[in-house]
């Protein structure tokens, strides 16, 4: 499946129902989830290994790293609705994932279990709560020798640093992140950012 192909796919998935504010619900675009997974499947980072998806969402990574050919696929959220969601969109591509109700941060629920060869993630960018995306920077290094994210723009000196003795950052890809309103506040229809595609390889 080429670039463009998947990105038609993951298209046509649902967002968010009710996105939350405080969890930063911001739906991840097809563009932005395809470039990041398609990549990691060119480093043979996806086909034929086990895929985590932190923070899943609506499931938008996790079933595309099913369609690109995962063995198996794992996406974990804290948000019982989302969980909803991404297991209907599952559902409609045809493809197996299981979906998690789990909090990254809670170290009570058997993650030695999920350990895995690939981590894919979009973490929180820490506009509500500062630093809200170190959680899932620790447990993706914990469970996985490989990371693909998605970070604020300029966010690669911070996780180099933070990081730092555990991983190296192998690769940063800038993309645009087409966010649409969401929330209340929200005055304009669409912002355009830029993200950082990071890909970390544990020490």
């Amino acid at each position: 499946m080429n670039l463009r192909q998947l990105e038609m796919r993951l298209e046509s998935l649902a967002g968010f129902e009710r996105p939350t504010p405080r969890l930063e619900q911001y739906q991840t675009p097809a563009p932005v989830a395809a470039r990041l997974l398609h990549h990691a499947a060119m480093q043979g980072a996806i086909e034929g290994r086990a895929v985590l998806d932190l923070g899943c969402g609506t499931g938008i990574l996790a079933c595309g790293a099913a369609l690109l050919g995962a063995s198996t696929v794992t996406g974990i959220d804290v948000d019982t609705a989302a969980i909803a969601v991404a297991r209907r969109n599952a559902e409609m591509l045809g493809v197996t994932v299981e979906f998690l109700v789990a909090d990254v941060r809670d170290p009570d629920i058997g993650w030695d279990a999920l350990s895995c060869d690939t981590v894919v993630m979009n973490p929180p960018f820490g506009a509500q709560k500062a630093h809200a995306d170190r959680p899932f920077i620790d447990r993706a290094l914990e469970l996985a020798g490989e990371i693909y994210g998605i970070f604020n723009e300029g966010s690669a000196p911070f996780v180099a640093a933070y990081t730092e003795g555990r991983a190296a950052i192998e690769e940063v890809i800038r993309c645009a992140f087409p966010m649409r309103r969401t929330f209340a506040h929200h005055r304009k229809d669409r912002v355009d950012i830029t993200v950082e595609v990071i890909r970390l390889k544990r020490i």
